[in-house]
């Protein structure tokens, strides 16, 4: 693992190159990382369940936003500053 605090190049640079590296910013300090092998890495029954609940808060989220009248009606019970999307996911998650 590479660290610097003087990345010239990689200053505002993160995220993966290739599947090679990883660039990832930790304050003022910049690490280069290899890219992880998650081929052998099996999810619990847990991990299973919690993605697959929060992939049907994401399909609730995104019907709301593809129904004009429902992002109306929602958009009603939103504080000030608070976003649809992220809002949506919450509500479903807290309902289930």
């Amino acid at each position: 693992m590479a660290q610097t605090k003087r990345a010239i190049l990689l200053h505002s640079l993160r995220g993966k190159i290739g599947k090679q590296f990883v660039v990832k910013q930790y304050g003022k300090k910049t690490v280069v990382t290899a890219y992880p092998d998650m081929s052998r890495v099996r999810p619990s029954k847990l991990q299973k369940l919690k993605r697959s609940r929060f992939a049907e808060a994401v399909a609730f989220a995104q019907d709301i936003l593809q129904h004009p009248a429902k992002k109306a009606a929602f958009a009603k019970t939103l504080q000030k500053g608070e976003r649809l999307y992220t809002a949506a996911i919450r509500k479903y998650l807290a309902d289930h």
